[in-house]
C-alpha cells in the first residue's frame, strides 16, 4: 500500500500563529491636525472664560491675608469688632467651626497687593484666628476681585455691603460721609449723602444729615458710635442746634472722662442731653401772656491750641490743661522744674 504524504509547506505556515504585530493604518494627517486645533480652541475658550470671570468679580480667589491692605479705603466703621461684641463673637465662632463662606471684596493694586473694599470684619476675624490658633487654614481669605471705575464707586460698594449685612448706625453713616468729603472723594456732603445712600429714603438721608452736625462737633471722641441710637442722637442734635457751645462742652466731657464702656458713654451723653434740656426749659418764662426764651448763660468754650509740636493747651471753666502725644513723664518733669524755678525767683 502506498504511504500518504504529510501536508506541509504553505498550508502549515498558514495555520501557524505569527507573533509579529499586525500593522495598523495610522490616522490621516488632516484628522490629527483637526483634533489638536479643536483641543487648543477649547483650552483657549476656558482660559478666556476664567479670565473674564476673574475680571468681572465672578471668580472666587484664595489670597494670603498679608497681601490685603485694609486701610486702602477709610473704613465706615470705627472698629471691626471685639470679643465683647456679640455679633463679632458669633462671626469668630462661625469661622472657627465652618470656615469662611462669604468672600470679601478687593481691588487689585498691582505687585501682588490688594485693597480691601468690603469685608473688614471677616478679614479681622480671620487674622485673629490665625494669630490665636496658628492653623494654616486661616492664612488665606476667599475674595472676589472688583474693578471700581472710581473711588466714589468703591466707597459706595463698601457702604452698601455693610448696609445689607449689618446696618451702620446713623453716626457711622454721617462719619463716612464727612470723611469722604474731607478726602476729596465727593465735592460736598449733599453729594456724598446722595451717592453713598442712594437707596435710602429722603427721610433717612435727612436724619443722617442731622448726625453730620454731631460728627462735626464731636468727631471720633465718641468711642462707641455704633451704639448711639437714633433717638438719643437726634435729641443731642437738637440740643447742639439750639446752642452752638453745647457741642464743645460735651466734647470736653468726653475727652476728660474717657469712657471705656458703651454703658458709660451712653450714660454720659444721656445725662448731658437731659441737663441741657432741663436748663433750656428753665430759660422759658412767661411775661404778659407771651412766652419768651431767656438768653443762654455765657459759658467759656474750650479753646484748644497747639503751643508746640505735640502739646495742646485747652482752656475751660475749670482752668488750663495740657494734653497731646508729647506730654509724657519727661515733659512733666521739665515743666515741673521750670515752674519751681519761676516760684523761687
Amino acid at each position: 500500500m502506498a504511504k500518504r504524504k504529510r501536508l506541509g509547506g504553505p498550508l502549515q505556515d498558514y495555520l501557524t500563529t505569527s507573533e509579529a504585530p499586525v500593522p495598523v493604518a495610522g490616522a490621516a494627517p488632516i484628522a490629527r491636525v483637526a483634533g489638536e486645533a479643536s483641543l487648543t480652541a477649547a483650552f483657549e475658550e476656558v482660559s478666556r472664560e476664567l479670565s473674564t470671570a476673574r475680571n468681572e468679580g465672578r471668580l472666587v480667589q484664595r489670597l494670603p491675608l498679608e497681601r490685603i491692605e485694609a486701610t486702602w479705603l477709610m473704613r465706615d466703621r470705627t472698629h471691626p469688632g471685639t470679643g465683647n461684641d456679640p455679633d463679632f463673637a458669633a462671626l469668630l465662632d462661625s469661622l472657627r467651626r465652618n470656615g469662611q463662606r462669604t468672600p470679601i471684596e478687593v481691588v487689585d493694586l498691582g505687585q501682588g497687593r490688594f485693597g480691601l473694599i468690603s469685608g473688614w470684619r471677616r478679614l479681622t476675624a480671620l487674622t485673629r484666628l490665625r494669630d490665636e490658633t496658628g492653623e494654616a487654614r486661616f492664612d488665606t481669605v476667599l475674595a472676589l476681585l472688583r474693578q471700581p471705575a472710581s473711588s466714589e464707586e468703591a466707597y459706595v460698594a463698601m457702604v452698601e455691603e455693610n448696609e445689607i449685612r449689618l446696618g451702620l448706625s446713623y453716626y457711622e453713616r454721617a462719619r463716612i460721609a464727612a470723611r469722604a468729603v474731607e478726602a476729596g472723594v465727593f465735592p460736598s456732603t449733599r453729594v456724598a449723602l446722595q451717592s453713598l445712600f442712594a437707596s435710602a429714603s429722603r427721610a433717612k438721608r435727612s436724619k443722617i444729615g442731622s448726625f453730620l452736625a454731631l460728627y462735626h462737633a464731636l468727631g471720633d471722641a465718641v468711642q462707641f458710635p455704633q451704639a448711639l441710637t437714633e433717638r438719643l442722637g437726634l435729641a443731642l442734635a437738637k440740643v447742639i442746634e439750639a446752642d452752638d457751645s453745647a457741642g464743645a462742652r460735651l466734647l470736653a466731657q468726653l475727652e476728660d472722662v474717657k469712657t471705656d464702656t458703651v454703658e458709660a458713654e451712653q450714660s454720659l451723653i444721656s445725662a448731658f442731653v437731659e441737663g441741657e434740656t432741663a436748663q433750656s426749659a428753665q430759660g422759658l418764662t412767661a411775661s404778659d401772656g407771651m412766652v419768651r426764651r431767656r438768653e443762654p448763660k455765657t459759658v467759656s468754650i474750650p479753646a484748644k491750641n497747639e503751643i508746640c509740636p505735640g502739646v495742646f493747651l485747652t482752656q475751660n471753666r475749670v482752668g488750663l490743661q495740657l494734653s497731646g502725644p508729647a506730654v509724657d513723664p519727661a515733659f512733666r518733669n521739665r515743666l515741673e522744674d521750670w515752674l519751681r524755678g519761676m516760684a523761687e525767683e
